[in-house]
């Protein structure tokens, strides 16, 4: 059981929060772990629209592998709201968490939890409790971390996290910006980071190898690239649908570069946890 957060340094896009869905669908379908993906933004609806329509229409086909209902209560009271309201009560236990997520598949092998912009401005100071204790009985805790989170409410959400995954995007500045800040932080020196490279293009030069070579890595840096029928898919409710048609396609399909590399980038977050693991 582990926890696994997204963060960046909220100066740019880096597509942290579809790189985070990228690799919790595809790794809950590969490996059938429980895995519990946590918005922590105001306004979840990116994280939303990956898995739960508003609406259809002809261009968006039927979703048959979305649970695409609450666990057994009302939308009022569901998600981190809902949630809130119980750790204040002193109620929340490790069990009860999955009553206010929404399930993306029907077996349950990956769940949500969104954040809404109609709960109190004190609710990120729950975030830490709700987060440890979803530790206590998912597989898998992944948690998009946002920027505009308070500093200290960040702190605590990184220091208890078992890997964090740091984003950022294909420019020069941004990964010059990382290795500074790298040399001043023992966290993101530490074995505990990863560095991930979010919409990478495989035409610039800075390409994984490159990028790896330059910052002095022993290990090559992540990446999710671009990919645009993905992003069509997280503006429609069919990530389920994209995964499962294309996580056995040869590399003559157009999606073969992208399933690889967030399978990698899944693969490389397991095996680090087991390497952090054994350390222990």
């Amino acid at each position: 059981m582990s926890i696994i957060t997204f963060m960046s340094n909220g100066k740019e896009q880096t597509g942290k929060t579809l790189s985070a869905v990228a690799i919790a669908t595809l790794m809950g379908i590969q490996h059938n772990m429980k895995i519990l993906l946590v918005s922590t933004a105001k306004d979840s609806s990116t994280l939303n629209n990956c898995f739960f329509p508003k609406h259809r229409n002809k261009f968006v086909p039927q979703n048959k592998f979305l649970g695409n209902n609450m666990n057994g209560i009302d939308n009022m009271q569901s998600g981190m709201s809902g949630l809130i309201r119980m750790a204040k009560a002193n109620k929340i236990e490790p069990e009860t968490i999955r009553n206010y997520t929404k399930v993306v598949f029907k077996d349950s092998v990956l769940e949500v939890l969104l954040s809404g912009n109609e709960v109190e401005e004190d609710i990120s100071t729950y975030y830490p409790e709700i987060i440890k204790m979803a530790n206590q009985y998912y597989d898998w805790v992944i948690v998009d971390l946002d920027e505009d989170i308070d500093v200290p409410t960040r702190r605590i959400i990184i220091n208890d996290s078992n890997l964090v995954v740091y984003n950022l995007s294909q420019r020069l500045l941004s990964i010059d910006n990382f290795m500074v800040e790298k040399s001043h932080s023992k966290l993101l020196s530490s074995f505990k980071t990863i560095a991930l490279v979010g919409k990478h293009d495989k035409f610039s030069k800075y390409t994984a190898k490159n990028i790896t070579r330059y910052m002095g890595e022993r290990n090559q840096v992540l990446t999710i690239p671009y990919n645009t029928l993905y992003f069509e898919a997280a503006e429609e409710a069919t990530v389920p649908d994209f995964f499962i048609n294309s996580r056995n396609v040869d590399k003559e399909d157009r999606n073969y570069l992208f399933i690889q590399e967030v399978k990698r980038a899944g693969e490389a977050i397991r095996y680090r946890l087991q390497e952090l693991q054994m350390r222990m």
